[in-house]
């Protein structure tokens, strides 16, 4: 009878305990990894109000004037609260209708380079995408000394992308010398993903020597694997640092325009978090 009594009780504790706390942290708090497995090796939170920590992210702003090889039409600024600010544990990066140097819109684009790079690990990205036409967020990967030269040559692994023409979708891509989109032979698939721009969903990564794996919200979808043909088809066997970016328009992203009525764009990021294999950082 103590055990049947104690049975019942279970689903009010657990009610109770799901109604106390906010809903943020509970909803962060349920992302488990086996810690037989993966190890965090670096992680930002966004707990502390005020510009993103420069100890850990740097400001991109290299390819502003060529529209970073994809026609984009943001310009990227530098420690201004109004496109990167932290407040109440979320990151937000604002993209704005507004003249900017010689672009019409300003935004943030964000990275660990040298700050935070490695070699085979799993990226963790809790976050809700914007929603409008024209937008175009990502969570990816870029090799930090371009080993084997410059883009594609050196690898790129997009996590995630999602484009406000298609607000249901998620994408996730790699980019090489031998599958890029430039000659139409680059690999990645997309998921359905209906609640992208109202809920927050955890987007993450895993990678090893042998292969890449992306998941949303625990869920994998996609895949490549190391062939065995070398740099040109496998790159990844080298540091790669985090990007975190809010572009407006651009090749894919402005593929049926921009729709400027619907600005502000806001792209929330809840946390960022790093594993690697225990012991062996593999």
């Amino acid at each position: 009878m103590t055990q049947i009594k104690s049975l019942l009780l279970l689903p009010l504790i657990a009610l109770l305990f799901t109604q106390c706390g906010s809903s943020k942290k509970q909803k962060a708090d349920t992302i488990t990894v086996d810690q037989n497995t993966w190890e965090l090796v670096w992680s930002d939170e966004f707990d502390t109000d005020g510009l993103p920590d420069t100890s850990k992210w740097n400001y991109d702003t290299r390819g502003n004037t060529y529209g970073w090889g994809n026609n984009e039409k943001q310009w990227y600024t530098v420690a201004d609260p109004d496109n990167a600010y932290i407040r109440n544990g979320i990151l937000t990066i604002t993209a704005i209708k507004e003249p900017t140097e010689n672009k019409d819109y300003s935004s943030a684009r964000l990275t660990t380079k040298n700050k935070g790079d490695w070699q085979y690990c799993k990226v963790e990205v809790r976050a809700q995408m914007p929603t409008g036409k024209g937008t175009w967020p990502a969570i990816w990967m870029l090799s930090t000394h371009n080993s084997y030269g410059n883009w594609p040559k050196s690898g790129e692994i997009d996590i995630m992308e999602h484009v406000g023409y298609d607000p249901d979708t998620v994408h996730s891509t790699v980019h090489t010398e031998f599958f890029n989109h430039t000659i139409g032979t680059q690999v990645g698939k997309e998921i359905y993903q209906p609640t992208a721009t109202t809920d927050f969903h955890v987007y993450s990564m895993e990678w090893d020597a042998n292969e890449i794996r992306s998941y949303v919200d625990g869920q994998q979808y996609f895949s490549f694997k190391n062939n065995g043909e070398g740099p040109g088809a496998w790159p990844f066997d080298q540091p790669f640092h985090l990007i975190l970016n809010l572009a407006v328009g651009g090749g894919w992203g402005g593929k049926h325009g921009i729709d400027d009525s619907l600005f502000p764009h806001q792209y929330h990021i809840d946390y960022v978090r790093i594993y690697q294999k225990e012991l062996t950082g593999k």
